[in-house]
């Protein structure tokens, strides 16, 4: 199926690596025009290089810090007329309410809940008043199967659930829509260090850190891929599925019912 997304152009924030960067490769793929975002340039320029060997894409990297509200501006400003925006960027910090510093807290917010719920008030006007326009809100499942281990996510993830509904219930009236993906975890490389570290502790062995991971109780057996992500992004932003809008769908596996 063509999924009508050739010349399309689309911003991916956090898309350096990970989710980010295999989404930016899913929509590469079908001939989009990629705009990447991170913070680090070395990193950015790599994720680049790796993009643009999908089918010849046009990448133009843009390095900026999105937890700043002027950064986001910026953005908005050099590539406010995109067709698709893709909030990706953003890490909130594990712990529970005792654990997680106010500083923490608010670090962690400030790039993932301000930082979309800015973005989106940036771009959707201006999508609105095109007529057409879709965001996707890459979110996560700690928002579904809250943890106290995980309150800072829980409640931002939950929080940004809540606005992707809302917002998503208004847009249609001007054709722009606006979803979420809850991912549950998934196999990046920021998980494999993890893993390696916790063999080099249990095992003497980072290279057993596949043993340490243990995805055997995991639904298929595994955890689930950073392509599939991007896979389903890209298709949900095909035009032949247009009504679809202010919903999040939960990417999991079914985990959360097992």
């Amino acid at each position: 199926m063509d999924l009508g997304l050739k010349g399309k152009k689309v911003v991916v924030t956090g898309g350096s690596k990970g989710i980010g960067c295999a989404t930016a490769e899913a929509f590469a793929q079908e001939g989009a025009d990629l705009v990447i975002t991170a913070r680090t340039e070395s990193t950015l320029a790599e994720a680049v290089d790796a993009v643009r060997g999908q089918a010849g894409a046009s990448v133009t990297p843009f390095a900026a810090d999105l937890s700043r509200e002027d950064e986001r501006e910026r953005l908005f400003d050099a590539h406010g007329d995109a067709d698709i925006l893709i909030n990706n960027a953003g890490a909130i910090p594990a712990g529970d309410l005792k654990n997680v510093t106010m500083q923490a807290w608010r670090d962690g917010w400030e790039l993932k809940v301000w930082g979309y719920i800015h973005l989106c008030k940036l771009f959707v006007p201006a999508m609105c008043a095109r007529e057409s326009g879709t965001v996707v809100n890459i979110i996560g499942m700690g928002g579904r199967a809250v943890n106290p281990g995980y309150i800072a996510g829980a409640s931002g993830n939950a929080a940004l659930i809540g606005f992707t509904n809302a917002l998503g219930a208004q847009t249609p009236a001007s054709n722009v829509r606006v979803f979420g993906i809850n991912p549950s975890p998934t196999l990046t490389d920021r998980i494999i260090s993890m893993s390696r570290r916790r063999a080099e502790i249990e095992f003497g062995d980072p290279e057993r850190w596949q043993e340490a991971l243990d995805e055997s109780g995991l639904p298929f057996g595994r955890l689930k891929r950073a392509a599939e992500v991007g896979a389903l992004a890209a298709m949900l932003c095909a035009p032949q599925v247009q009504y679809l809008s202010g919903t999040v769908i939960d990417m999991d596996g079914g985990g959360q019912w097992s």
